[in-house]
């Protein structure tokens, strides 16, 4: 038995959901909003003993994975991939310890030492937030002026983190950046996101088309499920995403736990790629392995 957790059933999950019953396997719907949990006395709803993690939340999907862990459930994604996917810093630190290509990045806790930071990495810079998706609350900076305003803003947050500074630099690109999917550690399938500015999230109406897996595309995407599952990419679902440089060189931007896939499957219309029974596949091996 095995829990579909999620507060919302959009595209994605009525695909799982289908494949779920087309697999034949059986399963719970858990809304994380009526979740609770007593400490002294863990008990996975229903005797479940895998949990997919849906939750569009990063803060409740965590929480969930890690108290349904707590109850001796696997989850997928672990409550560790879950929180380390949702800090760019932390991500970044780990493709850096790793050694897998990135943009260059820096983390100020200060708006004067941010600017002197920008001007090292040098204009164009993007100043992100250490969490969220859809490009929210990114902003490029092209010069001094633009910068300072930006600072000035984040300044006026109210959240902590957001005083955290997160950096990078503008990768010059095409006018498209690179989703793959990787299930298990191995890379399934990908997508070109087309936008003709600089975010190209589908979310924010970026055009998606087939991107081939190209051997280093495959090798990249397979060493960055690594080092975000801690070695053992086994039983993960993520979505990690890409740039290419001028030279055609690929640099890991980020890492997403929850991925969004309505758009992908939609790009690879016509052919045999099914995400969600790819995840489903995952999940009944989890199911029946040691």
């Amino acid at each position: 038995m095995l829990a579909l957790v999620a507060s919302r059933v959009r595209v994605e999950e009525k695909q799982l959901l289908a494949a779920l019953d087309r697999a034949g396997l059986r399963y719970l719907q858990v809304d994380t909003r009526s979740f609770t949990m007593d400490l002294a006395k863990p008990s996975p709803s229903g005797g479940c003993q895998l949990a997919l993690l849906r939750e569009i939340s990063q803060t409740r999907s965590y929480y969930a994975a890690r108290l349904l862990e707590h109850a001796g459930v696997r989850a997928v994604n672990p409550s560790r991939v879950i929180e380390l996917c949702g800090d760019k810093l932390r991500t970044s630190l780990l493709l850096a310890e790793a050694g897998i290509p990135a943009p260059r990045t820096a983390v100020a806790l200060g708006p004067d030492a941010a600017l002197a930071a920008m001007h090292q990495i040098g204009f164009p810079v993007v100043l992100k937030p250490l969490s969220g998706s859809w490009g929210r609350l990114a902003a490029v900076a092209r010069d001094d002026e633009t910068a300072t305003a930006l600072l000035e803003h984040r300044a006026a947050l109210p959240s902590p983190q957001q005083q955290v500074l997160y950096i990078q630099e503008l990768v010059p690109k095409p006018d498209r950046d690179i989703r793959v999917i990787v299930i298990g550690g191995e890379p399934m399938g990908a997508i070109y996101r087309h936008a003709a500015g600089w975010r190209t999230n589908v979310a924010l109406g970026a055009r998606a088309t087939p991107c081939p897996l190209s051997a280093d595309l495959v090798a990249i995407c397979r060493a960055t499920a690594a080092a975000v599952a801690d070695g053992d990419p086994g039983g993960t679902v993520l979505g990690v995403d890409l740039v290419e440089d001028r030279a055609g060189g690929l640099h890991v931007l980020e890492v997403n736990h929850t991925v969004e896939f309505r758009g992908f499957q939609a790009a690879h219309e016509g052919t045999p790629l099914r995400l969600a029974e790819l995840i489903v596949a995952e999940l009944r091996r989890m199911l029946e392995g040691p």
